[in-house]
C-alpha cells in the first residue's frame, strides 16, 4: 500500500501499486519536490493491519 503526501503532509493519495501513486502526481503536475511516495506496507508489521475505510472517520462540520 502506497501514499502520495504533499509538502504540506496531506494524504492525497492511497493505492497498492506504486506507479498508480507516481502517475496521480504527474496528473496533477507534482513533481518529486512537491510530493513524499510512503509505502505503508513496509512501515507495519502484520499483527498491525491499517484500515482505510473512510466510514471510520468522524466529520468535523
Amino acid at each position: 500500500m502506497y501514499g502520495v503526501y504533499d509538502r504540506d503532509g496531506i494524504l492525497r493519495f492511497v493505492n497498492s501499486d506504486r506507479e498508480a501513486c507516481l502517475d496521480y502526481a504527474e496528473l496533477f503536475g507534482l513533481n518529486s519536490t512537491q510530493f513524499c511516495l510512503m509505502n505503508f506496507v513496509e512501515n507495519v508489521n502484520k499483527e498491525n493491519d491499517i484500515n482505510l475505510d473512510l466510514n471510520l472517520v468522524e466529520s468535523n462540520n
